[in-house]
């Protein structure tokens, strides 16, 4: 992409929602083209690292869970949890990507239940699940990550688990690049500026949000959430695959996703 089509600079809350719901719906098939194989039908793939929830467990026993998953996307990790016995909600703010939800349900009789709607408002009542998740969804792409835990804080019962994995923050310091280009910092840790693409009006058509490692425990502790531990995966060896700005190069110098495991106090 040209290079004034992207840019770091403050964007409104209203052309956030649009840009990255338009951006979703636009590129889902290519996303699903690109990394579906990868994610799978019916399985809870975490990071381009290739954590599996199957072996990492980081939501604890799941049998007979009401759980939902924000930021769904096509809902494979959906699927497998209904395969363990949870009883799972996909939701997401792309029509596009609950699209290949549904046609994902259709290849693997696996079925959902499909929820269109967004994190900052989520249509659910006061402790309706027991655990929520999501894989690289909702929290990178919204204005307000502090008031999207707060959401689910509301619609988590006491003493449920709240897991969500994101690009480790320390990433930001460095271009976009998998290779040598993406191993020279070029940016401050601490500039909270979003990343933009634009059109050619100056419009932007995708929108990602910087939050330090200290940012992310306050939004959590100001939620009411207590942090139970901050997965950072290795790159595991024999994993040559190339995910955006993911690489084998880059992976086993420094960590590339941070998984927050915390749940909502009982009593």
């Amino acid at each position: 992409m040209d290079d004034d089509r992207v840019t770091r600079r403050r964007v409104g809350a209203a052309e956030i929602r649009r840009a990255n719901r338009g951006w979703w719906d636009t590129d889902a098939d290519a996303y699903q083209a690109e990394h579906g194989t990868f994610l799978g039908d019916v399985d809870f793939v975490w990071c381009p690292e290739g954590l599996r929830e199957a072996d990492a467990r980081l939501l604890g026993d799941v049998t007979g869970r009401r759980i939902l998953e924000l930021g769904a996307g096509a809902a494979a990790a959906a699927r497998w949890l209904a395969g363990q016995g949870a009883r799972p909600v996909a939701l997401d703010l792309s029509a596009g990507m609950l699209r290949h939800a549904a046609e994902a349900a259709d290849r693997t009789g696996v079925r959902v239940p499909l929820v269109q709607a967004d994190a900052l408002a989520l249509p659910f009542a006061d402790a309706a699940f027991d655990t929520v998740c999501t894989a690289f969804g909702a929290i990178p792409f919204v204005d307000d990550s502090a008031a999207a835990m707060r959401e689910v804080a509301r619609v988590l019962r006491p003493g449920g688990r709240w897991v969500f994995s994101v690009t480790h923050p320390m990433r930001w310091i460095f271009l976009d690049d998998p290779g040598e280009g993406g191993l020279t910092a070029v940016h401050s840790y601490f500039d909270r500026s979003p990343y933009v693409e634009q059109d050619a009006h100056g419009v932007a058509t995708y929108v990602e949000q910087h939050r330090t490692l200290g940012d992310r425990i306050r939004e959590l502790v100001g939620a009411g959430f207590r942090l139970l531990d901050l997965v950072e995966p290795e790159w595991p060896a024999g994993h040559e695959g190339i995910w955006g700005q993911w690489s084998p190069l880059r992976g086993r110098l420094f960590p590339g996703t941070a998984i927050f495991v915390s749940e909502k106090p009982a009593g």
